[in-house]
C-alpha cells in the first residue's frame, strides 16, 4: 500500500525492489500444523470415530483471521462417513512471519491426516487400502450430504453433489492398482523400492457472497464484459467470454473481458477460494441473459414481431422462418443507446444494451476427486522419483476442459512441491537458512511426470451452469498420495511417514536410523 501513497505524494512512478532472500524472509507463509489424532474403526474397517487435536502456527500476527486452521478443522472427514468427529484447534502466535492462505488453504493438511490414517488402519486391520476407502465413502444417492459441521462461510457444511466411488474406481484402474503387487515384487527382486498410494479429497469452492459482472454491447457491436475480479493466470478472460458469447449467441472474438477496472464495475471481491467460475460465471450468465432479453424486446418492437417468433444467432436477431427480416446486435445497441428522435423504447427498458449482475449463492459448491501415485525411493540417498501419477477430478460441468486440465496440472505440480521439496527452515538461532531457490527447492521439469488427468462430471445443483471450482483441487491430495506411496515403498523398513515434505535429507536420515 505504500507504493501508491508514495507515487501520489511524489507525483512520479515508484518501484519496489526486493531480493529473493528478502522475499522468503518477510512474506507470508502457510502449511505448518501439528496433528495428534485418534482413529476408531470396527474390525471390518468401518469408521466409527475420529478425534483430532492440532496446533496451528499463525506467525507473529493474524492478517486473515484464523481462516486456514478453521478450514482444516472441517475438512478432515473428506469424502468419508465419519459418524463421530471431535476436533480441537489451538492457534499459536510465534515470531515467524504471518500465515495467509495459499493454494489449498489448510485443506492439504486435512487430506494428509485422513488419508494417512486410512492407510495405517488398513495395514493394522489387514484390509486392502482401496477396500477400506470403498467401505466408508459417501454414496452418490446420499447427496446433499450434511456433515453436521459449520463451514467457513458460516453455513452448514453440506456437500451438494459428487460421485466419490467412481472417482476412486477411475484412479485405481488408471494407475494399475490390481497389477501393482506383481510389479512391486519384481522391482524388489531387482533391489528397487517402489510403492503405490492413493488419496481422495473434497473441497469447498465458489465461496460467496457474490462476484459482480457487467455485460455491455457497444454501438460497434463489440461485447464488453467487466469483471470485478482479476485473473492470476486462470484464464478468466476466456471462460467469461465463452459464457457471454454463448448467452448472446455471438462469436467469441467479439467479446472482450475487462477485469478489475473500477470504471467499468466498482465492486468485486477477487480470485480466491476457487470461486470465479461459480460466482462470476453465474453472474455473467445472468447478465448476458438480461441483455439477450432486452435485445429480443427491442428487436420485436423494431421488426414488429412477437418475441417468441424471434431467433438469436451469430449476432443477429431474425424472425423464425424469415431470415431476411433481421436486425443485428450492433443495430440494436445503437437503437438502445442513441434512439432516433421520437422513437419509443419498449415499456420497462432503460437506455443502453447492457446489464449487471451480482448473484448471491446459497452455499459453497464442493469439488472432489481421487489421486494415485507410483514412486521409487532410492534407499541410499532418500531421493523420491515419481513414476506415474493419475488425477481424477470432479469440478462439475467444465466450461473449458483445456483450462480445467491446466488447472489440475498446476495444482498437482504445486502439490509435488509441497510433498517433496518446499520448506522454510531456520537454524537454532532463528536465522533463515532457505533464503534462495537453491535451498527453498521448487519442482523442476524432471520432478513432474507426465500426468494422466481424467474427469468425472457431477453438475452442481446450486447454479445454472452446474460448475464447481477447479483451481485448487490438484494441490490437495498430492502430498498425501505421494506420502502413502513412499510409505508403501518403504514398508517393512521401520520408517514412519508422518510429516511433509519428504525431502531427500529427511528420508535419508530416517532410512539411516532404521534397524
Amino acid at each position: 500500500m505504500l507504493i501508491p501513497v508514495l507515487a501520489r505524494t511524489l507525483g512520479r512512478p515508484v518501484r519496489f525492489i526486493e531480493t529473493r532472500r528478502e522475499h522468503l524472509l518477510a512474506v507470508t507463509q502457510e502449511r505448518d500444523q501439528w496433528h495428534d489424532v485418534e482413529f476408531g474403526l470396527t474390525r471390518d474397517g468401518t469408521i466409527v470415530a475420529l478425534r483430532d487435536e492440532f496446533v496451528h502456527d499463525c506467525g507473529a500476527f493474524v492478517s486473515w483471521g484464523i481462516i486456514v486452521p478453521l478450514i482444516t478443522s472441517v475438512s478432515v472427514p473428506g469424502p468419508y462417513r465419519v459418524r463421530n468427529y471431535e476436533v480441537t484447534l489451538t492457534a499459536i502466535y510465534t515470531n515467524r512471519v504471518p500465515v495467509t492462505p495459499v493454494r489449498g488453504a489448510g485443506r492439504p493438511q486435512a487430506v494428509f491426516v485422513m488419508e494417512r490414517l486410512l492407510d495405517l488402519a488398513a495395514e493394522r486391520l489387514g484390509i486392502d487400502r482401496v477396500t477400506i476407502r470403498e467401505k466408508n465413502l459417501i454414496q452418490p444417492h446420499e447427496f446433499p450430504y450434511d456433515l453436521g459441521l459449520v463451514s467457513r462461510d458460516g453455513g452448514p457444511r453440506r456437500y451438494d453433489s459428487g460421485n466419490y466411488p467412481e472417482c476412486l474406481r477411475r484412479a485405481v484402474d488408471a494407475v494399475g492398482w490390481e497389477q501393482f503387487a506383481e510389479e512391486q515384487r519384481r522391482a524388489r527382486g531387482e533391489g528397487r523400492a517402489i510403492g503405490i498410494g492413493l488419496a481422495l479429497f473434497v473441497e469447498d469452492t465458489g465461496l460467496g457472497p457474490y462476484e459482480s459482472i457487467r455485460v455491455r454491447v457497444d454501438r460497434s457491436g463489440q461485447v464488453f464484459v467487466f469483471s470485478g475480479s482479476s485473473s492470476q493466470g486462470q484464464s478468466h478472460e476466456t471462460t467469461l467470454a465463452q459464457i457471454v458469447a454463448d448467452g448472446l449467441s455471438v462469436p467469441m472474438e467479439r467479446v472482450t473481458v475487462v477485469p478489475g477496472d473500477t470504471d467499468g464495475l466498482p465492486s468485486g471481491l477477487g480470485a480466491f477460494a476457487s470461486r470465479v467460475a461459480v460466482l462470476a460465471g453465474t453472474s455473467a450468465a445472468h447478465a448476458a441473459g438480461e441483455v439477450r432479453t432486452k435485445a429480443l424486446a427491442l428487436a420485436a418492437s423494431h421488426l414488429e414481431a412477437a418475441v417468441d417468433d424471434l431467433v438469436v444467432e451469430d449476432g443477429r436477431v431474425s424472425v423464425r422462418g424469415v431470415p431476411n427480416r433481421a436486425v443485428t446486435l450492433t443495430q440494436l445497441a445503437v437503437i438502445a443507446s442513441t434512439p432516433r428522435p421520437g422513437f419509443v423504447l419498449p415499456s420497462g427498458l432503460g437506455p443502453g444494451l447492457e446489464a449487471a449482475a451480482s448473484i448471491n449463492v446459497p452455499q459453497s459448491t464442493y469439488s472432489s476427486g481421487a489421486h494415485a501415485a507410483v514412486v521409487e525411493v532410492d534407499r541410499d540417498t532418500g531421493v523420491v522419483r515419481l513414476l506415474r501419477y493419475v488425477a481424477v477430478d470432479d469440478c462439475g460441468a467444465m466450461i473449458n476442459p483445456m483450462i480445467v486440465e491446466g488447472q489440475v496440472h498446476g495444482g498437482v505440480a504445486h502439490g509435488i512441491g509441497n510433498a517433496l521439496f518446499e520448506e522454510i527452515v531456520y537454524d537454532e538461532t532463528g536465522q533463515l537458512t532457505t533464503g534462495t531457490l537453491m535451498e527453498y527447492a521448487l519442482p523442476r521439469a524432471d520432478d513432474v511426470p507426465s500426468l494422466d488427468v481424467q474427469h468425472v462430471v457431477t453438475p452442481s445443483p446450486l447454479n445454472p451452469l452446474g460448475v464447481k471450482g477447479a483451481g485448487e483441487g490438484g494441490a490437495l491430495p498430492a502430498p498425501a498420495a505421494i506420502a502413502n506411496a513412499v510409505a508403501d515403498a518403504l514398508r517393512g523398513l521401520g520408517v514412519s511417514i508422518t510429516e511433509m515434505p519428504l525431502t531427500r535429507a529427511r528420508l535419508w536420515r530416517a532410512l539411516s536410523r532404521r534397524p
